[in-house]
């Protein structure tokens, strides 16, 4: 793997050859559906309604939303970026017939200026496996500004807390993932959520499911 903040690893290390192999079953089925009320099925419309024909998902897990959701272009160029060498792996051999482009990149520090420019960029399960407040983990959006097309759109989601509904079990697991680092969003809410989008965008919309929010902004 190669070496970026050691920070900001808990949030991605955990993903190995071995726990991706799970993840779809026991993230994308189990918990989405019975822990964090919000079905994958949500995610998967998420994406459907705003991918492009040039976009960029950063935080790729296995690849899943991109392999379930309908493009409008049968041949729409991908760009994955993700610090995880597996999960750029898992994710792209899923999506082969897209034929991605892979980069290895830590979202959280300036993005290589040979990346391009993207009318959709996706960020799906990103902010709450980012280390920080959501003010600090949000600096991804001014590292990722530059490389929005005119008129481009962001989407993604993320598990809150504060007023979020969460059941019991919810809560208990948040506070292991976040005792161990796997989470980092002790302090994130929908306020901060959308404070720290309409600091950046002029249109933002943000529906909660659950405890996830779906947030899209352009």
């Amino acid at each position: 793997m190669e070496q970026f903040p050691e920070a900001h690893k808990p949030g991605y290390a955990v993903y190995s050859r071995k726990s991706l192999a799970i993840y779809d079953a026991l993230v994308l089925g189990l918990s989405n559906s019975l822990i964090w009320r919000c079905a994958s099925k949500h995610l998967v419309d998420l994406y459907s309604r705003h991918l492009t024909a040039d976009h960029l998902d950063i935080g790729v897990g296995t690849g899943y939303f991109l392999d379930k959701a309908v493009f409008p272009v049968a041949q729409p160029k991908i760009t994955l970026l993700d610090p995880n060498a597996e999960c750029l792996e898992a994710a792209a051999a899923r999506i082969s017939r897209y034929q991605p482009r892979t980069v290895q990149a830590d979202a959280l520090i300036p993005w290589p200026e040979t990346l391009g420019r993207f009318q959709s960029v996706g960020l799906n399960y990103v902010f709450h496996c980012l280390p920080g407040t959501m003010t600090e983990k949000t600096v991804l959006l001014d590292h990722l500004k530059p490389h929005l097309a005119p008129g481009g759109t962001v989407f993604g989601s993320t598990i809150l807390q504060g007023d979020a509904p969460r059941s019991w079990i919810a809560r208990k697991l948040m506070a292991v993932y976040n005792s161990k680092g796997v989470f980092s969003n002790e302090d994130d809410t929908r306020d901060t959520l959308e404070a720290a989008l309409a600091l950046r965008f002029e249109e933002v919309r943000i529906e909660m499911i659950g405890c996830v929010a779906l947030f899209s902004a352009r």
